[in-house]
């Protein structure tokens, strides 16, 4: 049965569904694959350790045999924290989009995996930016070739997020002038598109609504060029283009919570990859709680899991809770 996500973050749902018989543990550990560039990495982008890119690469599998850890092995961390069982491997190429892995790498990356996660260049298409023709076309090729592999593989799409270079400082930039959430928003349009155009392709992860709700929620500057607000963090690098420590931790949190239903909230003030990257606890649950708002505001909870659920009273206020703060947070800025 299809349990929505608003159950599957609380882990009354996750107890409820185990004593109706509804969830299985799996036998052995879950293959999945991130496919990316710099922003999957983490490129530093001239920032100072700690760095994202070379975070526990030995708790991953870098398929280029570059021993990158990246975001993935911030992932891995997460599930390891949570119990879960992940087998994660990455394959990224710098300044590329998915018709490079495509045309490059796919006797790499395509095997039989339980999920997959596709990240494609930060502006859609590199030679016409806001353009989604390439990322439809070549998302769409990679998920007919992972589902040739394995006829359940889960394809995700990673939506990333606006970048503050193109937004204040490159005139020829579609982005120039415009709100700092108009890119993360159109680079979401354009993912979102891919999605529909491809029966295989099950979702799109939304890193970068997840970048505007901190911003907008004022955890975050929203313009590195006039300097940091006092008690305010920056999610960008250095060239106000990549992530910082903290921008690919909320990346590696809205992940970790939309693909295994635990709400990012539930790491808390333990988390090791938080304290690994130098991220003070105040700001990694702040951090949490703005995953978990961004994976709440995404979700459309099927009417028909509710009546089955009724009988479970606490877990009904639960869910109808959840799906008040979800309407709530449908009008916020980001």
């Amino acid at each position: 049965m299809t349990i929505p996500c608003s159950l599957r973050r609380s882990g009354t749902a996750i107890f409820a569904a185990f004593a109706l018989g509804g969830l299985a543990v799996p036998a052995s550990a879950t293959t999945i694959l991130f496919v990316g560039n710099s922003f999957t990495y983490g490129d530093p982008a001239g920032a100072k350790p700690p760095l994202v890119q070379n975070y526990r690469p030995d708790t991953v599998t870098d398929l280029n045999g570059l021993g990158i850890g990246g975001v993935p092995a911030l992932f891995k961390a997460m599930t390891m924290q949570a119990g879960l069982d992940y087998q994660v491997s990455l394959e990224t190429e710098p300044g590329s989009g998915l018709d490079f892995h495509y045309k490059n790498r796919l006797n790499t990356i395509v095997k039989p995996f339980d999920m997959v996660l596709l990240q494609s260049y930060s502006t859609l298409d590199g030679a016409k930016p806001g353009n989604p023709e390439t990322l439809i076309r070549y998302s769409g090729l990679l998920a007919n070739a992972f589902r040739e592999q394995n006829p359940d593989v889960d394809v995700r799409l990673t939506s990333t997020w606006s970048r503050a270079d193109l937004t204040y400082q490159n005139a020829n930039s579609p982005w120039f002038g415009k709100s700092i959430y108009a890119m993360a928003q159109d680079v979401r349009a354009g993912y979102d598109a891919a999605d529909s155009a491809s029966s295989i392709i099950s979702g799109v992860i939304p890193v970068g609504q997840a970048w505007s709700q901190a911003i907008a929620g004022g955890l975050a500057d929203a313009n590195p060029y006039d300097g940091i607000g006092a008690g305010q963090i920056n999610l960008w690098a250095p060239d106000s283009y990549h992530g910082s420590n903290y921008g690919y931790y909320l990346e590696a949190l809205t992940i970790f919570g939309n693909v295994t239903g635990l709400d990012p909230r539930s790491l808390g003030a333990d988390d090791y990859v938080a304290r690994d990257l130098g991220i003070d606890v105040a700001t990694a649950l702040a951090l949490q709680g703005f995953a978990a708002a961004q994976l709440d505001a995404e979700e459309v909870p099927e009417p028909g899991m509710l009546a089955m659920f009724a009988t479970v009273g606490g877990l009904l206020v639960a869910v109808r809770r959840r799906r008040g703060n979800a309407k709530a947070r449908h009008g916020a800025a980001a």
